[in-house]
């Protein structure tokens, strides 16, 4: 019996003495092995997510914003061992049950594979419920824009990352990104979170950034341009609003637009911002700038006379007319009657170069530098037309091409006595310094003759404004089509500015190709400037300047 003892003992002395042994091993020999192991399959790096920076109206009110949503995702190798629920996770995730399961099949060396993000709160809670292995969910950031597709050319939008691709959102990426942090954690083998280790960098949010535009006027600019669009059987439109004292955008609108929170409908160039990026002969809106060159030459003052008889002229073989005979009318009557005839004469009695370089001068035919993704430089002749008929056409609007930006920061330097500043999308606590394009005497004067324009007799009637002095041009232009000018395919334009006495506000208006039986710009983009430029006054609160209009009485404007 002892010798049965004393082996008992023995092997018990030798299972602790290799027990014993095994633990130091474990702990001390191989520790930093094993450790590094065991962190292999459970410790991970977990990215931080950083919110974006919000964009605002300049007066602080959300334009884009960053929410929290969920994405879930899981780890292919551990879900398939549940392949037989597949089906309800599918279910609940909106999926195919046959592409999931052949999606997670294809990508089982991976650790992580999303199975649908940006889900609501209710469906990533319903998915984890299922208890699945390898099933977890992720807080991103989804970009949410509250105005919708009244903003939606202006903003841009991101992708599904919240990384600007269009409009304001890419412009300023690099501002409005935040820098994403991370942390190490534990995982247990169905790669649910079970414990943070350590923080490794702290999450730094996007900053926020004022744009310059008022939500107020943007809703009213939307509203009028799809009512004037929709009403004329127009292609598109697009309309722009500058302070003249600033250069900052008050309002930028196309149509059509798109919504840009519902990215399923990104395709085909709708998201191009055409006021920024797309060109269009502007016709008549040009001529204030020819009687600039004009008056800036001294030969020339408001009540030159210009002999516009018979209402047709030749130039080298080509013909410029006017809609009727005006007979001998000033330069104030030409400006107001819109005589293209009259233009023609005032820009051939010129030097080549004269109203060339005042559209140059301008800034036509050169991208603005606002930064705006696709801005268009338009088009000018690298130098000045040296044929008659070219000088002629360009004196009323062919042969140059403009943006709605560019023809609204032109008419700025208008009603800014001269000077253009740049345009700012940006809200600018001060004015920049601007640059003197023209003298405090010719702005002046050619606002007295804009004024005209807008008056009884006048191709803008439609838009005035009641108790304040409008002053402003109307464009129609045939576009061409094929190499050639259409004859039923217009461009219909009104460009001016408010109030007319100390101008603060600046609107372009462009319809695109309007297909009913009014086409002209002071029928159909002349009443838009109207009722946009009303709203936007008195939201303003900008003092009246006019008479208002009772019977008998219209809206009194100044050179009368």
């Amino acid at each position: 019996m002892r010798w049965r003892y004393a082996l008992v003992l023995v092997v018990f002395v030798c299972l602790a003495v290799g027990t014993l042994w095994r633990a130091v091993d474990l702990q001390f020999v191989h520790k930093d092995f094993l450790q590094h192991q065991g962190d292999a399959r459970h410790l991970r790096t977990m990215t931080i997510p950083a919110h974006r920076g919000m964009l605002t109206d300049r007066a602080g009110e959300p334009l884009a914003i960053s929410t929290p949503v969920d994405s879930v995702w899981a780890h292919p190798a551990n879900l398939l061992e549940a392949a037989d629920r597949i089906p309800e996770l599918a279910e609940i995730l909106g999926l195919d049950a046959r592409s999931l399961a052949q999606r997670l099949e294809a990508r089982q060396g991976r650790e992580f594979v999303y199975l649908r993000r940006h889900v609501s709160p209710d469906m990533a809670r319903r998915a984890l419920n299922l208890g699945l292995p390898g099933v977890s969910v992720q807080r991103e950031f989804r970009r949410f824009y509250p105005a919708g597709e009244v903003a939606g050319h202006l903003l841009g939008f991101t992708d599904i990352d919240d990384v600007g691709l269009e409009g304001l959102e890419l412009a300023y990426e690099s501002w409005l990104r935040g820098r994403p942090g991370s942390k190490r954690v534990l995982r247990d083998r169905f790669g649910r979170v079970i414990g943070d280790v350590e923080q490794i960098r702290e999450p730094r949010p996007g900053r926020d950034l004022a744009l310059s535009v008022d939500r107020r006027l943007q809703y009213v600019a939307y509203r009028e341009l799809k009512r004037a669009v929709t009403a004329n059987g127009a292609r598109g439109g697009s309309l722009v609003m500058l302070d003249s004292a600033t250069g900052e955008v008050l309002a930028m609108v196309n149509q059509p637009t798109f919504n840009p929170n519902n990215r399923s409908r990104m395709a085909g160039g709708v998201h191009r911002n055409r006021a920024v990026t797309d060109y269009y002969e502007p016709g008549s809106t040009i001529k204030p700038f020819t009687v600039a060159a004009a008056l800036e030459s001294g030969e020339y003052t408001p009540d030159s006379m210009l002999d516009t008889q018979p209402g047709v002229m030749r130039v080298a073989g080509h013909t410029v007319r006017d809609i009727r005979d005006y007979g001998r009318i000033d330069v104030t009557t030409m400006i107001a009657k819109s005589s293209n005839v009259g233009a023609a004469k005032l820009a051939l009695d010129l030097p080549e170069d004269a109203v060339w370089g005042m559209l140059a001068c301008l800034g036509f035919g050169r991208a603005q530098g606002t930064g705006f993704p696709g801005e268009s430089a338009g088009v000018l002749a690298a130098q000045a037309p040296r044929s008659r008929v070219d000088r002629a056409t360009l004196a009323f609007g062919y042969g140059v091409a403009a943006t709605p930006l560019q023809l609204a920061q032109a008419y700025s330097a208008i009603a800014a006595d001269g000077v253009m500043r740049p345009v700012s999308f940006v809200r600018l606590d001060e004015a920049p310094e601007g640059e003197s394009v023209m003298g405090v005497g010719t702005a002046r004067a050619l606002r007295d003759m804009l004024e005209l324009a807008v008056q009884d007799g006048g191709t803008g009637t439609g838009a005035r404004v009641a108790s304040y002095r409008v002053a402003g041009k109307t464009g129609t232009v045939r576009k061409a089509v094929g190499g050639s000018y259409s004859d039923d395919h217009y461009v219909a334009w009104f460009a001016g500015m408010a109030p007319a006495s100390d101008p603060r506000l600046v609107m372009v208006v462009m319809l695109d190709e309007p297909s009913g039986e009014a086409f002209y710009g002071g029928q159909v983009a002349a009443p838009v400037f109207g009722e946009v430029m009303s709203a936007a006054l008195r939201l303003l609160n900008l003092p009246p300047d006019g008479l208002s209009e009772v019977p008998g009485l219209t809206a009194m404007g100044g050179g009368q």
